[in-house]
């Protein structure tokens, strides 16, 4: 069993990176699918392998591995102004696991994950950037609202499909 979540876990952090290369640049932080991939790996995975996913997405990425937005990689793009969206991932995936399949508790659940990713990813650009808060909301948040609650309708839609398909519980 337990390599069959580790496998899953690969495939999860693959996946993150995957929707790293479907971009739709708006700024500094371009829009990308990956925000749906961590959100579905805490989902599907749970607490422990869906943040073993992401974490391994992070240390393949800040090893050089070409998988961040854009085909970036290296430690350098981790301590840069988007570093804080790619740090918040562990978190996200995290709180994503809390999910039980009531749809209006996990609909809040999601959008928990995706809030601390604006919390962090937001409050990490202005640090790194010395942009004030509310320009750096205006930048890296507010362009993302109407994609990211998308992302969270289709984890609804696809992670209970998902289960019944791949028997992952």
């Amino acid at each position: 069993m337990k390599t069959n979540k580790m496998i899953k876990a690969a495939l999860m952090a693959a996946l993150t990176a995957v929707g790293a290369y479907l971009i739709i640049p708006v700024g500094p932080v371009p829009i990308t699918l990956q925000t749906f991939f961590v959100l579905l790996s805490g989902r599907l995975l749970g607490k422990k392998y869906g943040v073993l996913a992401q974490i391994t997405y992070l240390l393949l990425g800040a090893f050089g591995l070409p998988i961040f937005s854009g085909g970036q990689g290296g430690l350098g793009v981790i301590i840069g102004p988007t570093g804080g969206f790619l740090i918040s991932f562990v978190i996200a995936a995290w709180i994503a696991a809390y999910c039980s399949g009531n749809y209006k508790k996990d609909f809040v659940i999601l959008t928990t994950a995706v809030l601390s990713n604006y919390l962090i990813g937001s409050i990490y650009f202005a640090f790194i950037t010395g942009t004030g808060i509310i320009a750096s909301l205006n930048l890296t948040v507010i362009p993302f609202i109407p994609g990211d609650l998308l992302k969270i309708i289709m984890v609804l839609i696809l992670a209970p499909i998902i289960e019944k398909r791949l028997s992952l519980n």
